[in-house]
């Protein structure tokens, strides 16, 4: 399917279900070895992680530090982080959580030979409160 060549991308409600539905994505985060992620890496969407062939944990920011680069989130609101595994050999990622974010589900993400990548959504549940939780 080819990009319209005006308007830009599908509206909702406009009745035009051929085009494109274009969103925005921030700029593609990384991290390597062991580490305290920034809220901006985790709300980016996006993380690529390189540990080579060393196993890293990666740390989740706290819910205050969350809320403080989303400051309209209210009970409820959600957004997603997809991590990608480029490691090697035993270059495991281990997902730690923090004061204020609660995991659930898997926090492992084996090498990039088993083809590793997952997708957290985090959900706000409280004042600097945040529960992430493991949907693929």
């Amino acid at each position: 399917m080819a990009l319209p060549s005006v308007g830009g991308g599908f509206q909702v409600g406009d009745g035009n279900l051929n085009e494109i539905w274009l969103g925005e994505q921030a700029d593609v985060q990384t991290a390597t070895s062991t580490a305290t992620l920034t809220a901006a890496q985790v709300t980016g969407g996006i993380l690529v992680g390189s540990p080579s062939t060393t196993a890293a944990s990666y740390t989740l920011p706290t819910g205050t530090q969350i809320d403080a680069v989303l400051t309209n989130a209210k009970i409820g609101s959600t957004f997603d982080l997809v991590i990608i595994n480029l490691g090697t050999s035993t270059g495991v990622i281990t997902v730690l959580a923090s004061t204020g974010v609660t995991l659930v589900g898997q926090a492992t993400f084996p090498t990039a030979a088993a083809g590793s990548s997952g997708q957290f959504r985090f959900r706000r549940t409280a004042a600097a409160t945040w529960v992430a939780y493991r949907v693929v």
